[in-house]
């Protein structure tokens, strides 16, 4: 846990499920700092004017300098929470992402200046949360047969990325949780969200295989079950939320 004040940092919370969880938080009163390329885009949603606890910085989630200024936005303490939703575009005719490693080297620019900041006097251990994706698990399936062959082809290379941000934090010395969501829909709905729980190192401990789940419940559940109540079950774990 942070010894410094309840300040959540928000890397990618311009869209969907970060957005969600951006706004979720807010209404709680929380300090929240969120790390923008084009602060006019959230400011356009979320005006200063009806959000005096948001600061928005302007910047990219692959600069340590940019990422940096929103962990320690007070001198010597660190920030309580880090939730992470950065991704690149889907590029359907080559099958890939426009940026093919946004998420791995989002995860390594988190981490390297977690690292300098410490290293330069900064205290504490925000909890990280990540927003993955299913049909990744080391542990047997975690996604319905039908959608496996779409997985395995259509969504390889962002899977194969994600695999490696995954990597990376489960090897760091940070808390953190894994959240796998399955495959994204807009909307808001009142459906009950399902969720599974997984160990990194040892397995499956609860399964919940479904094929979809909105950005928007996706966005409130990491809010209200990590960021507002830290719910001890997650953490360093994987969870799979679905409707």
């Amino acid at each position: 846990m942070s010894s410094g004040p309840e300040t959540v940092a928000f890397l990618g919370a311009s869209t969907g499920v970060g957005l969600s969880a951006l706004k979720h938080t807010l209404a709680t009163g929380r300090r929240c700092i969120a790390l923008c390329r084009n602060p006019e885009k959230l400011s356009a949603i979320l005006p200063a004017t009806s959000n005096p606890n948001l600061e928005i910085v302007q910047g990219n989630a692959h600069d340590v300098a940019a990422v940096s200024r929103c962990l320690q936005p007070s001198s010597g303490a660190l920030v309580s929470t880090v939730v992470s939703t950065i991704g690149g575009a889907f590029i359907f005719s080559k099958m890939t992402l426009d940026d093919p490693e946004v998420c791995r080297k989002g995860m390594v620019t988190l981490l390297e200046a977690l690292d300098q900041l410490r290293r330069d006097g900064a205290v504490g251990k925000p909890h990280i949360i990540i927003c993955s994706t299913t049909g990744m698990s080391r542990f047997g399936r975690d996604t319905p047969l039908a959608v496996v062959p779409m997985y395995k082809v259509l969504l390889k290379v962002p899977h194969e990325d994600k695999i490696v941000m995954e990597d990376l934090l489960v090897e760091s010395e940070e808390e953190y949780t894994i959240v796998r969501a399955s495959l994204m829909v807009n909307g808001e709905t009142t459906k009950k969200i399902r969720v599974g729980i997984e160990d990194p190192r040892t397995g499956r401990e609860s399964d919940a295989i479904g094929y979809t789940i909105s950005r928007e419940d996706a966005g409130r559940w990491v809010a209200e079950n990590l960021v507002l109540s830290r719910d001890g079950r997650y953490n360093k774990k994987i969870a799979t939320i679905t409707y």
